[in-house]
């Protein structure tokens, strides 16, 4: 107590600190000036004060730099390395970007065949290395392709596939009740098969090693020998096999003044 106060004593309050504007409903102190006037201030210091903090149970932070001792007379003493070493380069992105796309692969494609195209129609192929050539439509494999053939015999076209773009629908069918395709004929069995690399011997020369060419494996020519018999003989049981074999051996194209739009297959 200082000298000025030592003698008095406190009186009650009779008025309220803070009143009503004209019965406004507008407070003539604020809150935060009220907040002062009534010494709350401290009393929220002093709770800070002795409220018991709680541990932090956060784990630490790793360290990322580690001092060193570097030895040697020019270099000695102690050095601050960093534990984990700045990259050389940077990327461009901070996040990489995953690439989308809607395209499926083709074998993921609905595949529709054609009304046109049932099992002995003969197709005309209209590209690829057999182009102009007449095929026996087979069947359709799990990938949408087309599985037709010559015969071999009478055209040199074998087993191939082929995509039904490709592909020109004739009106001219083959019974096919008789001829029995082998289940083993899909898009797998004509996988190609890679030949093993000949290790370089000492002393060879890059002139010397040969290019493997492809041959065909006894396999495929066990498979079409067995459906193109099968389909010869189909073809000969035919009444008008002589038409339907000559028909077979000629390539189709077109000569001047005939339009394919006109043509009826």
């Amino acid at each position: 107590m200082g000298p000025k106060t030592a003698g008095k004593q406190k009186v009650a309050r009779t008025k309220p600190i803070n009143s009503e504007i004209r019965k406004t409903g507008v407070m003539r102190l604020s809150r935060g000036r009220m907040f002062h006037k009534r010494g709350l201030w401290h009393v929220e210091k002093w709770r800070k004060q002795n409220e018991k903090k709680p541990e932090d149970k956060r784990p630490k932070k790793p360290t990322r730099v580690v001092e060193k001792q570097v030895g040697g007379d020019k270099n000695g003493g102690k050095r601050r390395v960093r534990v984990s070493r700045f990259p050389r380069s940077y990327p461009t992105e901070d996040r990489p970007r995953k690439l989308r796309t809607n395209r499926k692969a083709f074998s993921q494609h609905k595949h529709s065949l054609r009304k046109s195209i049932t099992p002995g129609t003969v197709l005309i192929l209209v590209a690829g290395r057999h182009a102009g050539k007449r095929v026996v439509f087979l069947k359709q494999l799990k990938s949408g392709l087309l599985l037709v053939t010559g015969p071999f015999k009478l055209n040199g076209c074998p087993l191939r596939r082929i995509n039904q773009i490709y592909v020109i629908a004739t009106s001219t069918r083959v019974d096919l009740s008789k001829v029995n395709v082998p289940e083993n004929l899909n898009d797998s069995f004509f996988n190609r098969v890679k030949a093993a690399r000949k290790q370089k011997t000492q002393g060879s020369e890059i002139f010397e090693t040969k290019k493997e060419q492809y041959k065909v494996n006894d396999e495929r020519k066990q498979a079409q020998l067995n459906v193109d018999n099968q389909l010869l003989a189909a073809i000969k049981s035919n009444p008008e096999r002589r038409l339907l074999r000559s028909y077979l051996k000629s390539r189709f194209a077109l000569t001047n003044k005939v339009y394919p739009h006109k043509l009826k297959f």
